[in-house]
């Protein structure tokens, strides 16, 4: 089987709580014929599959190394703290790292959060990863602090979380290898960035192309049609047939020959005669 005999496909990374969902289902819709593989891998581990060749582009969380990546900033997630729902801070909207004083904050080793110094006071050991912190914030060891979109993807019905003010936080993007830019890439730039399908910046717009390449082939049609139309009235004028204004002025010349040898008035120039 020749490189040419292979199915397109476009292979995409995504990091835990990053939802690609919705460019998804855009992609799915625009090009049927090119199928779409998500994979999920550690945070801190996008960038591998990318510079590996395992896959075309990626939602990763930043930052990234862009000297071998090119990215695309897409949003900034909301900082939470997650608790045990009867926890004091479920009494306010907003917590404060200085709230956390006194409260052990869980720091699991895949955090994706560029702390310089933590709230709070520190575990024993740190967590290997941030499911595991949250069963921990579950047996009331501690609290957890991540992006809203983690403690979406690990809620539990026995906790909750607030928004933490003054935190660090974490920007996802569209990442993929800078000497890579295929056309496929940027069809998915063009998704996440909400072009249209006849966008002047989409690589592909067939139904544009095919209106424009019809036009093209109905407008010398037309023209011809416009000129037939004319040589036929210049060759029934050089056979004596009627034209258009000729059939006009024929008719009224033939009203006139018929009835103007007739005076309309039969005694206008006879003389009188003498009584």
């Amino acid at each position: 089987m020749t490189g040419s005999d292979v199915s397109p496909s476009f292979r995409l990374v995504y990091a835990p709580g990053v939802m690609p969902g919705k460019w998804v289902r855009v992609w799915n819709e625009r090009l049927p014929g090119v199928p779409l593989t998500l994979t999920q891998v550690p945070a801190a581990e996008t960038g591998g599959p990318l510079l590996a060749g395992d896959a075309d582009a990626g939602l990763v969380r930043l930052p990234v190394d862009r000297t071998v990546l090119s990215a695309i900033p897409l949003y900034t997630e909301q900082t939470v703290v997650v608790v045990p729902k009867d926890h004091l801070v479920t009494a306010v909207d907003e917590v404060s790292p200085e709230d956390l004083a006194d409260e052990i904050v869980l720091h699991p080793l895949d955090d994706v959060l560029a702390w310089e110094t933590l709230p709070g006071r520190p575990a024993l050991e740190r967590p290997a990863t941030t499911a595991d912190a949250v069963e921990l914030v579950a047996a009331g060891i501690g609290v957890l602090v991540v992006p809203l979109s983690l403690a979406r993807l690990y809620h539990r019905k026995d906790l909750t979380h607030r928004p933490l003010r003054d935190a660090p936080e974490s920007g996802v993007a569209l990442a993929w290898p800078e000497a890579a830019t295929t056309d496929l890439v940027e069809d998915f730039i063009g998704i996440v960035r909400g072009r249209t399908v006849n966008s002047t910046r989409g690589r592909a717009r067939p139904s544009s192309s095919a209106q424009e390449k019809r036009e093209k082939q109905e407008k010398p049609g037309r023209a011809a049609g416009k000129g037939a139309g004319k040589a036929g009235a210049r060759r029934q004028q050089a056979a004596g047939g009627p034209a258009g204004g000729q059939r006009r002025g024929g008719g009224g010349a033939a009203k006139r020959k018929g009835t103007g040898g007739t005076p309309k008035n039969p005694r206008r120039g006879t003389p009188r005669r003498g009584s």
